[in-house]
């Protein structure tokens, strides 16, 4: 018994189970599993970001723009078409059905048993 250690902790220390005798054996994760959940919420949180960065439209994609403009004489309303793309609904659908494919993807590579000691 080392100097420093009160009887008390020694007796406690000598009846205490051996860890790795009582625990069942722990499972690491594949790194493909983990490859897949890290890419699935890439691509969740991206195509979120994506779409509303680019304007969170609700409908179809658009690849021209209306926009309203008034004429400085008549001032009569009219329409022009601004060429910029704004992604609609499918892309947000497509990013968080390919997240989704990806997680469940990821349910395929089992954890790897460790070997009991």
């Amino acid at each position: 018994m080392p100097a420093n250690e009160s009887p008390a902790a020694a007796d406690a220390a000598d009846s205490a189970p051996a860890a790795h005798s009582s625990a069942a054996p722990r499972a690491t994760t594949h790194p493909i599993r983990l490859a897949l959940r890290l890419i699935a919420a890439f691509v969740f949180v991206f195509g979120l970001v994506y779409w509303a960065g680019k304007g969170a439209h609700t409908g179809w994609s658009m690849n021209r723009v209306p926009v309203t403009q008034v004429d400085e004489i008549t001032e009569i309303e009219f329409t022009t078409y601004e060429e910029r793309f704004v992604p609609g609904i499918e892309w947000l659908g497509g990013a968080m059905a390919l997240g989704v494919l990806s997680f469940g993807l990821s349910f395929f590579f089992r954890p790897k048993e460790n070997p009991e000691v």
